[in-house]
C-alpha cells in the first residue's frame, strides 16, 4: 500500500520479512518494480473489467445469477485458498520461477476464457486465472523487496506500487466497458496478453531469482482443509435459492464446511510448521485486521457486483457508461490511499479507519433508498464515499496485521490478511447475488431486492468504525506482546 512516510513503519517491515533471502544488489530496479507492477496492473484490472462486462457475458452465454457468482468467486475462491501455499512455493523454489508461472497460467487462463462456448467452461478457465493470481502479486512484493534493500528506496517503491493499483482499478470499469461495448466482451481477456508476455520476458531478463534460506514446510493437509471449506461454504451460499436451503446437497456443503474447518482448528496447533499459527489470533489488532479485510472486500465485491447489474439492466447504460459511473468510486481510491498511508506511519491506524468505516457506512446507507430513478448525482456521491472508505482501509489493514507481530513473522502475518482480502471478496459476490435471488423469488423488483444486501454492507461499516476504534487502544496492543513471547521472538 501507498507509503511516503520514511519512518520505519510496519508496513516496510513486512517487505523485508518476506524478502528472506540475501539481499539482491541488483543495478535495475526501477526497471524490476515496473515489471511486477506490470502483474499488480493485469490482477487488478481483472476485477473491475470483467464486473462490468457481466450482463454481456449472461446475454451471450445465457447464464443465470448463480453463473455471474461463479465467473467472480471461482477466482478469488481459488486466490483465497492458494495465497500462503504460492508464497510458500516461491520462498522454496524461487520467487521468480514462481513469478513467471503465475504470469503464463494466468495468461493461459486469459486466453482460454475468450475462447469459452458455455458458462461451465468460462468458470472453469476464470480459476485458472486464479490460480495464477495468487503467484503473482504477494511474490511480486518479496521480490521489491530484495530489489530495494534501503528502507527509504523501498518505501517510495511500495508507494508506487500502492498508485498502479488505484491506477489499475480507475482504468479497469472504463476500458473494460468500451471493449465490451465496441469488440465484444470476450475481448477483456485479450488485453491481459500483451501486458503479461511481456512481463514474462523481461522478469526472465532483468529479475534476479531469490528463496527463502528456510522456506516454510508444506502443509498438504490444512491446505486441503481450507480449500474443502471456503469451496463448500461458496457453494451452499451461491445455489441455496436454487437448490433449496433445506435440501440435502445445500444441509451436506454447510456440515462439510463446519467439518473441514472444526478438523482445521485442531490439526493446526500440533503441526511444528503450521499453514496458519491460530496463536496469532491473540493479537487483537492482527484479529481486526483479518475481521476489517473480511468486512471491507465483503462490500466491496458485493458493491460492484450489485451496482454492474443495476446500472445496465435497471436503469439501460451501456457497458462504456456504467465504466463511467464508477470512476468516481476509483479516483476516491487513488487519492486517499496514498494519504492513508500517509496517516497510518505518522498516527497509527485509528483515524484511516474511523474514516474508511465512515465512508462505508455513509455510501450504504444512501444506498438502503435506491430506485430505479435514483437521480444520477446521488449516485456519483454514494460511488464517491465508497471509494473513500475503500482507500482509507486497505493501508490501515496491512498495517493492523504486522503492527507489534514478531519480525520474522510479520510475512505470514501480512499474507493471512490478504486472504482475508480473497475470503471477503468471494462470500461478497456470493452473499450479495442469494440475497437478491431470495427476494426476486419472493416477487420484489431487483432494485427492492437489492435494499437488504445494502443494510447487511451498512453493518460492516459500523463493524470497520468499531475495530477502528478497539484496535488501536493500550488494551489491544498490550496483546501484541503476549503474542510476541508466546512466538518466541520479542524482537519487533
Amino acid at each position: 500500500m501507498p507509503k511516503n512516510s520514511t519512518q520505519s513503519s510496519p508496513s516496510f517491515r513486512i517487505n523485508a520479512a518476506t524478502s528472506a533471502g540475501p539481499v539482491n544488489k541488483s543495478s535495475h530496479p526501477n526497471l524490476i518494480l515496473g515489471i511486477c507492477c506490470m502483474s499488480l496492473l493485469l490482477v487488478g484490472m481483472d476485477v473491475t473489467i470483467v464486473n462490468v462486462a457481466l450482463p454481456a457475458i449472461q446475454h451471450d452465454l445465457k447464464a443465470n445469477l448463480s453463473g455471474l457468482q461463479w465467473i467472480l468467486d471461482a477466482y478469488t475462491l481459488v486466490v483465497a485458498s492458494l495465497l500462503m501455499l504460492s508464497g510458500s512455493m516461491s520462498d522454496r523454489f524461487g520467487r521468480r520461477r514462481v513469478f513467471q508461472i503465475g504470469l503464463v497460467l494466468f495468461l493461459t487462463g486469459s486466453l482460454l476464457c475468450s475462447l469459452s462456448q458455455n458458462i461451465g467452461q468460462l468458470i472453469a478457465f476464470r480459476a485458472l486465472q486464479g490460480l495464477g493470481a495468487s503467484m503473482l502479486n504477494p511474490v511480486a512484493l518479496s521480490i521489491i523487496a530484495n530489489a530495494f534493500p534501503n528502507p527509504k528506496d523501498r518505501a517510495r517503491a511500495v508507494g508506487v506500487w500502492g498508485a498502479v493499483a488505484g491506477v489499475s482499478l480507475a482504468i479497469g470499469p472504463l476500458l473494460g466497458g468500451a471493449l465490451t461495448q465496441t469488440v465484444g466482451w470476450r475481448s477483456i481477456f485479450w488485453i491481459n496478453l500483451p501486458i503479461g508476455f511481456t512481463a514474462v520476458v523481461l522478469a526472465a531478463k532483468f529479475v534476479p531469482e531469490s528463496k527463502a534460506p528456510r522456506a516454510r514446510a508444506f502443509d498438504p493437509v490444512g491446505q486441503s482443509l481450507v480449500f474443502v471449506g471456503l469451496a463448500s461454504l461458496t457453494s451452499a451460499v451461491i445455489e441455496g435459492p436454487h437448490a433449496g436451503w433445506t435440501s440435502g446437497l445445500i444441509l451436506g456443503l454447510f456440515a462439510a464446511s463446519a467439518v473441514a474447518l472444526t478438523i482445521f482448528l485442531l490439526y493446526e496447533p500440533r503441526r511444528k510448521d503450521p499453514l496458519v499459527d491460530l496463536r496469532f489470533f491473540r493479537s487483537v489488532p492482527f484479529s481486526s485486521a483479518t475481521l476489517l479485510a473480511l468486512c471491507a472486500f465483503i462490500s466491496f465485491a458485493g458493491f460492484l457486483f450489485l451496482n454492474v447489474l443495476y446500472l445496465q439492466q435497471v436503469r439501460g447504460l451501456s457497458a462504456f457508461y456504467t465504466g463511467l459511473c464508477t470512476l468516481p468510486l476509483a479516483v476516491m481510491m487513488m487519492v486517499f490511499a496514498p494519504l492513508s498511508g500517509r496517516l497510518v506511519g505518522s498516527y497509527g491506524t485509528r483515524l484511516p479507519l474511523l474514516a474508511a468505516g465512515a465512508g462505508f457506512l455513509l455510501s450504504t446507507l444512501m444506498l438502503t433508498h435506491l430506485t430505479i430513478d435514483t437521480p444520477v448525482s446521488y449516485l456519483m456521491v454514494a460511488y464517491a464515499l465508497f471509494g473513500v472508505g475503500l482507500g482509507m482501509v486497505n493501508p490501515a489493514i496491512t498495517n493492523s496485521a504486522v503492527a507489534g507481530m514478531p519480525l520474522s513473522q510479520a510475512g505470514v502475518a501480512a499474507a493471512i490478511a490478504s486472504t482475508g482480502r480473497q475470503v471477503g471478496a468471494t462470500l461478497g459476490v456470493a452473499v450479495a447475488g442469494t440475497v437478491v435471488a431470495t427476494s426476486h423469488a419472493k416477487g420484489l423488483d431487483f432494485t427492492r431486492a437489492t435494499h437488504p444486501i445494502w443494510w447487511i454492507m451498512t453493518g460492516c461499516g459500523a463493524v470497520v468504525l468499531v475495530l477502528g476504534w478497539v484496535s488501536s487502544t493500550p488494551w489491544a496492543q498490550a496483546s501484541t506482546g503476549r503474542v510476541a513471547h508466546l512466538l518466541g521472538d520479542l524482537k519487533r
